[in-house]
């Protein structure tokens, strides 16, 4: 997925730094290594795949975050596009990992984000009235949670912009905190999981492929995150 993961890692963080000398959070290394203004909001990369990488950093653990995470950084590189759809795909790919695992209260908000990316998608390609297989299937395992989600209102959100800049972001961190509210000690490996499966995807649903990272640019990376 990335180009090679490097010997010596970049420190990230938690939180918004800033300058590389005050921390590193993922996306303010992205903005780094695509030679973008320090910021933990790059234009390089999908603005909702963005906020999963952030919230995904926000919850793991330091060993975790730098090990894991900091060589996925340079994969998220040019990974953005205009098709609406990209923004309910990833907040369905954080819907269904949450109601595979939370408690089951917050796996009744984890159902109506997947139910809301799933009729937005289908409104777009004109399936107004049904759902994706796997989509069903999912739904069907939380039965209690489905039938909650269900009573709602079917309207979509906000057109094509207003789900991606509202809904999308809200049903990615909604299910990146039920995750890591419910998963214990798996917590690290189920949202670091979640991220790479996402990234991946998106290489498909965006056409793009991975960024090349050189080796001279991971050392000045490192260099500047080891306090």
């Amino acid at each position: 997925m990335h180009s090679g993961t490097p010997d010596l890692l970049p420190i990230l963080s938690r939180g918004k730094h800033r300058s590389p000398r005050k921390g590193a959070c993922f996306m303010e290394l992205v903005s780094y290594l695509a030679g973008e203004r320090w910021s933990d909001h790059p234009k390089c990369t999908h603005p909702t795949l963005a906020h999963l990488c952030r919230a995904v950093n926000d919850h793991v653990g330091d060993a975790v975050r730098s090990r894991r995470l900091a060589p996925l950084t340079a994969s998220v590189i040019g990974l953005t596009g205009d098709d609406p759809r990209v923004d309910a795909w990833i907040a369905q790919e954080a819907a269904l990992t949450a109601l595979a695992v939370a408690s089951p209260d917050k796996q009744k908000m984890a159902a109506l984000g997947l139910i809301a990316s799933e009729r937005f998608i289908g409104a777009y390609e004109g399936r107004p009235h049904t759902f994706s297989p796997h989509i069903e299937a999912a739904l069907a395992s939380a039965p209690r949670a489905r039938d909650w989600a269900l009573a709602f209102p079917s309207t979509v959100p906000g057109g094509s912009g207003g789900f991606g800049k509202r809904s999308a972001v809200t049903i990615v961190q909604v299910s990146v905190d039920a995750i890591a509210a419910s998963t214990g000690p798996a917590r690290d490996e189920v949202l670091v999981d979640l991220l790479e499966r996402t990234i991946q995807r998106c290489t498909v649903w965006l056409g793009r492929p991975a960024t090349q990272v050189t080796s001279a640019q991971w050392r000045e990376v490192r260099a500047l995150t080891v306090r």
